[in-house]
């Protein structure tokens, strides 16, 4: 059978699996194994393509996206890992951007970083700000570090020295020195990682690839290997956090940029379904077992950043983690998963998350030993998941358990019910989640009402009608295949790279010559990546440049346009800049120089479309009957109600059905609240609107 992708997502709890044949999708979930993360993909692959009936030497191509790099980041798992910087210069990563990021905390403590100062070493070197040699390499010296960082034990090793973006001579030289006297070290330079101005990033970046590299070289050696023992031959390829398909080589060198790959299958998904239904505003909510993640769609577009923070101290506070300068798809994400722990603090309220049960033990009810009350745990004893249909039938829910756990961690240390205390719990993670939706949208001055709520995961179909009445919103859409929804946006992903690098340029005197020339590099660095998959569209570029006013601190991405560029250029540049200024400021400022710092070169091939994915038409309208009902409770109207189930594979495209009602599907359950009507859409989305 020919024209067969496979798409996996290992997430905190579960590894979802996708199988896209010209039959349609065939998916499964299986518990993720922590120790070896590779164990639970093999498993579940192995599963999906015998449902399938298909040979594994038949599937073209195989995408892969994993949190692994984050939680090494985050649990402080990777590397034994060295620094080795300009000297003076060892202590960037402690002085951050030498502010405060709260002021008003007199025990404010920052992340510690991943290079520990007796591993921070100093290089005789330096290059100006043009790239100019003002001293030498002392290579002896390198020698000499390398001696002390195989007594060390370092593992892997990171090489950020002062304007290494602008000139990368000494940095490679030194590399070369470390691999001569440590053959197998891991070494991660800067002016690979992140060619970009502005010190502290770009060590910090450097530094987070180094931490991370051998813990994801190893897992995908070992994924490649099982793979091919299993007779899957085809290319594998990563998702990266920028929402885009690279080689596992690629994967190998540049970890750091799988730091928020799966949650990115979430935001392609809900792209993808924005774009079906015509819902140009939307929010795709991806919650699993472990983290919920949130992404606004404007114009049916996730909005993109060149930097992110991982590892934050302080959940909502920018400053209190570590910076990555990466290509991003911009969302926030927090504790809040099927397997998130509740407890009571001192003052008796219920807390829920940011610690989760995991895979491991995972929740009570999952009867694997673990005894803490979780969401899962919660929402089983509310009547909304069937304990003989989770995961497909696959588990079966032990509710005595839940109700163990919920009764010893919650209910009577506030001296409730158990049912009272699991809806406590669920009522506060809603709103968890309600809140992270709206500091965010405040964040970028977006609004929330009139938008879509798109949900998928296999917890956020449960959650998606309550938190949409908390946010005003009237519309929840449940894709199709929405328990494993990562994986599917990752079928949906396109093969792109994005290169970058630094040269500082004042557009009144605009050096054509030079910038072309950078494009030019930037081409050939994405042009390799992108070829490498079969199936896929045509190459498209996409330009950009980091540009503001001259002794502005902090800068715009403007889109340039994809050619050759002459000395005329530079006012036609300023142009847009100014436009861009205006349009995010409403004014711009005469009279001021303008000036790029970095240039971006995105080169992408769109990803195979389906045919079944065009215009079918508006389907009938009928009314889809129950198969029974179950008693659940009702958080908008605070009492059990009577819900009609249904099972989803029952439902065909114009099925209609009036809440309080469950829609069971092997992957996840979604709860229509009473104040709700359901349909499928034309595609296979569930669509809940609220009445009135």
């Amino acid at each position: 059978m020919s024209g067969c992708r496979l798409a996996v997502d290992i997430g905190g709890t579960f590894t979802d699996v996708v199988l896209e044949t010209p039959d349609g999708f065939v998916s499964d979930k299986v518990l993720t194994t922590p120790d070896a993360p590779e164990r639970g993909v093999l498993t579940g692959v192995g599963k999906v393509l015998a449902r399938a009936g298909v040979a594994s030497g038949e599937v073209e191509v195989a995408i892969h996206g994993a949190t692994l790099a984050t939680n090494a980041i985050i649990e402080r798992r990777g590397a034994r890992t060295a620094l080795l910087a300009t000297q003076g210069f060892r202590d960037t990563l402690e002085f951050a951007f030498g502010h405060r990021f709260d002021q008003y905390d007199l025990l404010m403590q920052r992340p510690e970083p991943l290079a520990p100062r007796p591993l921070r070493l100093e290089v005789p070197e330096r290059m100006a700000a043009d790239g100019s040699v003002l001293l030498p390499l002392d290579e002896d010296a390198v020698r000499a570090l390398a001696a002390r960082l195989r007594d060390e034990r370092v593992e892997s090793v990171a090489i950020s020295f002062i304007h290494g973006y602008r000139n990368p001579a000494h940095e490679a030289r030194t590399r070369d020195i470390l691999l001569e006297e440590m053959p197998g070290l891991y070494v991660s330079v800067s002016h690979e990682i992140c060619p970009e101005i502005r010190e502290y990033e770009r060590a910090s970046t450097t530094v987070a690839n180094a931490y991370v590299q051998p813990l994801i070289a190893s897992y995908l050696g070992r994924l490649t290997e099982g793979l091919r023992a299993m007779g899957l031959t085809a290319p594998l390829l990563m998702i990266m956090s920028s929402g885009s398909l690279t080689s596992v080589e690629t994967a190998r060198r540049f970890p750091i940029r799988l730091v928020e790959s799966g949650p990115a299958g979430g935001a392609i998904l809900g792209q993808h379904v924005a774009r079906q239904i015509g819902a140009a505003r939307a929010i795709a909510l991806d919650m699993g077992g472990t983290t919920a993640k949130i992404i606004l769609l404007n114009e049916f577009e996730p909005r993109h950043a060149r930097s992110m923070e991982v590892a934050r101290v302080h959940r909502f506070l920018a400053g209190s983690g570590l910076p990555l300068r990466i290509p991003v798809i911009d969302l926030i994400e927090i504790g809040a998963g099927g397997g998130s722990i509740a407890s009571v603090d001192s003052l008796g309220r219920i807390i829920v998350g940011p610690r989760s049960a995991g895979a491991s033990p995972g929740p009570a009810c999952y009867g694997l030993g673990g005894d803490q009350p979780t969401i899962t745990d919660a929402d089983l004893l509310l009547g909304k998941l069937d304990p003989d249909r989770f995961a497909g039938g696959s588990m079966r829910l032990d509710e005595s358990r839940a109700r163990a756990a919920i009764e010893a961690g919650v209910a009577s240390r506030i001296a409730s019910p158990a049912a009272t205390a699991a809806a406590g719990i669920v009522e506060i993670v809603d709103e968890n989640m309600a809140n992270a939706t709206r500091v965010h949208a405040s964040d970028h001055g977006d609004e929330i009402e009139s938008r879509t709520l798109i949900a998928t995961g296999g917890a956020a179909p449960l959650h998606a009608g309550r938190i949409a009445r908390k946010l005003g919103i009237d519309t929840v859409v449940i894709p199709a295949g929405a328990g494993v929804g990562s994986a599917h946006g990752f079928l949906k992903a396109p093969v792109a790279y994005e290169a970058v690098a630094s040269h500082v340029v004042s557009l009144k005197s605009f050096d054509a010559a030079a910038i072309n020339a950078v494009f030019a590099r930037l081409r050939a660095e994405a042009r390799d990546i992108v070829g490498l998959a079969v199936g896929y569209g045509e190459v498209v570029e996409r330009r950009y440049a980091d540009m503001r006013y001259r002794g502005q601190g902090h800068d715009l991405s403007v889109e340039l346009p994809a050619r050759a560029y002459d000395a005329d250029d530079g006012k036609a540049l300023a142009e847009l800049f100014e436009r861009t200024y205006r349009r995010v400021y409403n004014r711009a400022i005469p009279g001021l120089a303008v000036e790029a710092l970095t240039w971006t070169l995105v080169l992408s091939r769109a990803p195979p479309t389906r045919a079944d994915e065009g215009d079918i038409g508006e389907p009938r309208a009928t009314d889809a009957r129950a198969e029974g009902t179950r008693r659940a409770f009702d958080a908008d109207l605070g009492v059990f109600v009577e819900a009609g189930v249904h099972r989803r594979a029952d439902l065909p495209p114009g099925a209609r059905f009036a809440g309080p009602a469950i829609v069971v599907e092997d992957q996840t359950t979604t709860f229509v609240p009473s104040a709700y009507d359901g349909a499928i859409s034309r595609h296979g989305h569930i669509i809940l609107t609220r009445r009135g």
